[in-house]
């Protein structure tokens, strides 16, 4: 059962990160390539410490890998976290899938 509770923690972070237009926005620039925090933090009308703050709700989940290079923090998004949202997705959507066979087989009954 802890395996189960581990994934479940692990989608409530990926779709926590993901709740925001924000955090989702920035996960499309650095899925498209890396960039550094202040060329993201320049993108928005918001402060600089706001934007590292969504920046580093991405980072905890594990969507955005930020790197040191020289005095820039670069990030860029991790597609293998992309792919567990996906799979997270693709899971209820074979759970929404078999309900959907059950009223058939009903209905054909």
């Amino acid at each position: 059962m802890e395996g189960g509770r581990v994934h479940e923690d692990r989608a409530d972070a990926l779709f926590h990160a993901l709740s925001d237009r924000t955090r989702r926005d920035i996960m499309r620039r650095v899925l498209a390539g890396e960039h550094s925090v202040s060329a993201l933090a320049a993108k928005y009308d918001l402060s600089f410490a706001a934007v590292q703050k969504h920046v580093a709700v991405l980072q905890e989940s594990g969507l955005l890998v930020k790197r040191r290079s020289g005095r820039e923090q670069l990030a860029t998004g991790d597609v293998d976290a992309v792919r567990a949202v996906s799979s997270v997705l693709a899971e209820l959507e074979q759970v929404w899938r078999g309900r959907i066979a059950r009223i058939d087989e009903l209905i054909a009954t």
